[in-house]
């Protein structure tokens, strides 16, 4: 599979690696049993069970790594927070922020379209409980490196949506920048910033689960705070 991502050529085609990846047997099972049974609200629907690639511009300047796709989500339809709560509170922040045309994201062929953004997961397939593994992580993390080096030349700051988000970057600075991460590692927490000298700012995020949503853990005016916050970093207007 390392080899498979290094030699991904531009977004395009690793997308398509992404979808057929196979390395992780206890995802494989659980993203193929859950398309299988399915979610009584989605039995008529055909779910995709297969990893989910990144999404959004190819010359992005912010990035929001994400821990892994829903089960009924992403899992479902195809696309990285599309389908579920999670996704209905963060693009609504993106559209509020001016970097998404539109304020929900249903399914993959709904219109949406990010502007200066891409979204990706450190773990691409739908994991049980919504845990993977750290070996899941680290198996899975050839995907992230590769599509960080793509995108390398315009990425200015990456958000990390939770404590399993932010320790999944720090191997990207030595992978794809060359850069030793820190030692003691920056703990993860809200508004969290950790800035190098040549590889991208970044922020911590509390993840937009329901779990923090509903709780008033994360708010509205928080997410809101972030992405301002990345906005400026980035040198988006």
């Amino acid at each position: 599979m390392v080899a498979r991502a290094a030699r991904a050529a531009d977004l395009a085609d690793l997308d398509g690696a992404v979808s057929d990846c196979f390395a992780c047997p206890r995802l494989v099972d659980w993203r193929e049993e859950v398309a299988r049974t399915r979610r009584a609200a989605f039995r008529d629907q055909r779910y995709w069970g297969r990893p989910v690639p990144g999404f959004g511009a190819a010359d992005a300047r912010l990035a929001i790594l994400g821990l892994a796709p829903a089960a009924h989500g992403g899992n479902r339809t195809g696309r990285i927070f599309t389908g579920d709560r999670s996704g209905d509170v963060l693009f609504a922040a993106l559209h509020r922020a001016g970097l998404a045309n539109q304020p929900t994201s249903v399914a993959a062929d709904d219109g949406l379209a990010l502007r200066d953004t891409r979204i990706f997961a450190a773990v691409r397939c739908a994991p049980p409980d919504n845990k993977p593994t750290p070996a899941e992580r680290d198996t899975c993390a050839p995907w992230l490196h590769r599509e960080v080096a793509l995108i390398r030349p315009t990425l200015r700051v990456v958000v990390a949506l939770g404590a399993f988000a932010w320790a999944a970057w720090w191997p990207v600075l030595r992978e794809v920048y060359g850069v030793r991460p820190p030692s003691p590692r920056p703990a993860f927490g809200h508004g969290a910033h950790w800035s190098g000298t040549t590889a991208p700012a970044l922020l911590g995020c509390y993840h937009v689960s329901q779990q923090n949503t509903f709780t008033g853990r994360l708010t509205p005016g928080m997410l809101d705070d972030v992405f301002a916050r990345a906005k400026q970093l980035a040198g988006v207007d």
